[in-house]
């Protein structure tokens, strides 16, 4: 595109050139040397202004110029307060979760059939089965219910999930989830993707809306975007991801230390266990477990084979069909991303601003002339074009009056 405006603005010179040369043959070739005149102020005007963007035009250092490269830094730091102040809050955060139903999500992939088939061994079967047929069913259900609760309320959650998580880490077992979860982020990117482009052209000031470059400026903010989560992929030892990674480091810490995050998880594990939907998968649980355990003293194999995954499938039906636990596992979901983003993002904000700043000039220069440069050309080419009809009009008057 660069080639097709200097070319156009090259044809105006020769235009103009031979329009001289043959003036006193006609006068219409009057109105053809007015057009290509005015062609040629109209291209060099927008080639300046475009050239100004990235580079001293001519290597000239002429005031106002190589704008990009000399306000890198406080491109940056702009950058970075926009995905602040309209992505990283928890408002923005909290309303696109209240859409999302990861609840049902979750239910619908428990409910799956799986291929694991979990067994209890053959005797250890028979003998539960005689027990549970000595025993009064509903004083032993009501005894087993109540214990099972008494005991999940009586664990800090806390502790053991942070120590899980440290554990995974450790191990280096915690690099698929972060390989999920940046495939999810794209994914949700790309879902979303319309959503972005609304809020920077509503964002944008009229004349980056007049001049269309609201929707290159969301082309660019796109592609870097697509560009960070494909380098967090290919890259372990990227500086975001081992930002996520320091992230989940004090996450597991604070659960395991921190007082008031475990009150808090200790909270959440109260009100699922207090939901009435939550209390009846339990004691489906419990109904289905003691009925396979009397099937297994006829066929032990056959009878407990895939009782685990029976239990998941109950669990996964139970979420899809019982409205009020998915409100509270979807809550807490809801809570833990606006907890997230309360407290890391920030510091997902310095990153993007601390890695502009550590850009040279020439790799922000080169990275958004990619983005925009092309159609940047296009001012050039429209310049050219609307001078020489403006030139056009103008010699048209001063010949009628």
């Amino acid at each position: 595109m660069r080639i097709v405006a200097t070319g156009m603005l090259l044809a105006m010179a020769a235009l103009f050139v031979a329009a001289r040369a043959t003036a006193h043959l006609h006068p219409a070739v009057g109105f053809v040397q007015a057009f290509a005149e005015a062609a040629m102020v109209g291209g060099l005007a927008d080639w300046f202004a475009v050239t100004a963007l990235f580079r001293h035009p001519l290597g000239l250092p002429i005031p106002h110029t190589a704008i990009i490269p000399r306000n890198k830094d406080r491109i940056g730091d702009t950058l970075a307060t926009f995905l602040r102040d309209n992505f990283l809050t928890p408002a923005v955060v909290a309303r696109r979760m209240r859409h999302m139903d990861v609840a049902a999500a979750a239910g619908r992939f428990l409910a799956s059939p799986s291929g694991g088939d979990g067994r209890l061994r053959e005797g250890a079967s028979r003998l539960a089965a005689d027990i549970l047929e000595a025993l009064d069913q509903e004083r032993l259900g009501g005894m087993v219910k109540g214990a099972i609760g008494q005991r999940l309320r009586a664990i800090n959650m806390g502790p053991l999930i942070g120590q899980a998580i440290e554990a995974a880490m450790r191990d280096g077992r915690h690099g698929p989830v972060m390989d999920s979860l940046i495939q999810w982020a794209d994914r949700a990117l790309e879902a979303n993707e319309h959503l972005i482009r609304q809020m920077v052209h509503e964002r944008a000031g009229k004349v980056l809306r007049w001049t269309g470059l609201d929707e290159n400026l969301a082309n660019a903010i796109l592609t870097g975007l697509r560009k960070m989560l494909a380098d967090m992929a290919d890259d372990p030892e990227h500086s975001l991801r081992l930002k996520a990674e320091e992230g989940m480091a004090k996450l597991a810490t604070d659960l395991q230390f921190d007082i008031e995050m475990q009150a808090k998880v200790a909270k959440i594990r109260d009100e699922i266990l207090d939901n009435p939907a939550m209390q009846r998968w339990i004691e489906g649980m419990w109904e289905q477990a003691r009925a396979g355990l009397l099937r297994a003293v006829r066929d032990p194999g056959k009878a407990m084979a895939g009782r685990f995954g029976e239990a998941l499938r109950a669990l996964g039906g139970t979420l899809q069909q019982e409205a009020r636990l998915r409100l509270v596992i979807n809550r807490f979901v809801r809570r833990a991303a606006v907890g997230a983003t309360a407290s890391y993002g920030d510091a997902i904000v310095r990153l993007v601003s601390d890695t502009v700043r550590g850009w040279d000039a020439g790799t922000v220069t080169a990275r958004l002339e990619g983005a925009v440069g092309r159609d940047l050309q296009y001012i050039r080419i429209n310049g050219t074009l609307v001078g020489g009809l403006v030139g056009l009009a103008i010699h048209a008057v001063d010949t009628l009056l």
